[in-house]
């Protein structure tokens, strides 16, 4: 089982930006996808954005397209996560997951992934 860890939160207003972390240790494969997703006060957990180190495919929800990009350090073993153009909606807790394996285009769904991590709190406020 694989140990996920989350930085990068914080405050910011709206228009900023921030970038977030996620490292997963315990990684014995070069191949492996991660997922980020977010889950607001009173609202479902929807995903975010995921990235494979397998094909190097990425994906990105909707309502974040244009704004936030997913990317990664093969060295350091760390996915980040760059959330620009933040909103008021954008407010919520990300959370980041693994799972290990060859994936051929990642998805932004949660069942695709057995590890998570505790998430970080994003918030977006005049």
């Amino acid at each position: 089982q694989l140990q996920v860890v989350e930085s990068g939160g914080g405050s910011v207003q709206p228009g900023g930006s921030l970038r977030l972390s996620c490292v997963a240790s315990g990684l014995i494969t070069e191949y492996y996808a991660i997922g980020w997703f977010r889950q607001a006060p009173g609202k479902e957990r929807e995903g975010v954005s995921c990235i494979s180190t397998g094909d190097g495919s990425t994906a990105y929800a909707d309502s974040v397209k244009g704004r936030f990009s997913i990317s990664r350090d093969s060295a350091k073993k760390t996915v980040y996560l760059q959330l620009n153009g933040l909103k008021p909606e954008d407010t919520a807790i990300y959370y980041c997951a693994a799972r290990t394996g060859f994936v051929w285009g990642c998805k932004v769904r949660d069942s695709e992934y057995r590890d998570w991590g505790q998430g970080t709190q994003v918030t977006v406020s005049s």
